[in-house]
């Protein structure tokens, strides 16, 4: 199965307005928000791992 690499017109576009919001972060609010989107795709990492487990 091939997993496409290549971000939607959407998701490009969201990309874009995080990194603008970004660029006005202080240094300290950037990591926590880095911090929170990792934690948030390890959440989202193990729901899919439960669901293909129950599958």
């Amino acid at each position: 199965m091939k997993i496409p690499s290549n971000l939607t017109l959407e998701q490009q576009f969201k990309l874009k307005v995080y990194q603008d919001q970004v660029k006005s972060m202080s240094k300290q609010e950037a990591q926590e928000c880095l911090l929170e989107v990792l934690r948030q795709m390890m959440v989202k990492d193990n729901l899919v791992k439960q669901l293909l487990k129950n599958a």
